[in-house]
């Protein structure tokens, strides 16, 4: 059913369960497997150039170690993944890679947002599903350890 599984990871708890779920999945029907981080350097912008100098490189390296976090406990669970470091629009971004890996399912996690928070900031998930060309895992499922040996 699926070969290709892209897992969208950011290290926090929606992500962690992204994760998890996804691979789960992927052990099931034998997909590889490619996760992959992205790094919002808008967000630096967005704080009207409050960030002292490289806050940039500091967040790439943020996301490089959650990176490697999750590259080692898919290894554990007997995966060979690829990963990914991008920068750039996450939702943007998440869809590139999906078609460059042709993947057939992409896992991704959901933040609840407030109506405020909604309004200035587009969701993530609704502009992967409006933009890609597979399936779509929006993952909320605690997967325990057990099931992913």
């Amino acid at each position: 059913m699926y070969n290709s599984v892209l897992l969208a990871y950011d290290g926090s708890e929606e992500g962690r369960l992204a994760l998890r779920e996804g691979a789960r999945l992927a052990q099931i029907t034998g997909a590889e497997v490619c996760l992959l981080a992205v790094v919002d350097l808008s967000t630096g912008i967005a704080m009207g150039g409050t960030a002292g100098p490289g806050a940039a490189e500091h967040q790439i390296n943020d996301y490089q170690a959650v990176l490697e976090a999750g590259v080692t406990r898919l290894t554990k669970m007997g995966f060979s993944p690829t990963s990914r470091l991008e920068t750039g629009d996450p939702a943007e971004r998440i869809c590139a890679i999906a078609n460059q890996i042709r993947a057939d399912l992409v896992v991704i996690g959901h933040r609840q947002q407030g109506p405020v928070s909604r309004w200035f900031h587009n969701s993530v998930a609704v502009y992967v599903m409006d933009h890609l060309d597979c399936s779509m895992l929006v993952a909320r499922m605690e997967v325990s350890d057990d099931m992913l040996m």
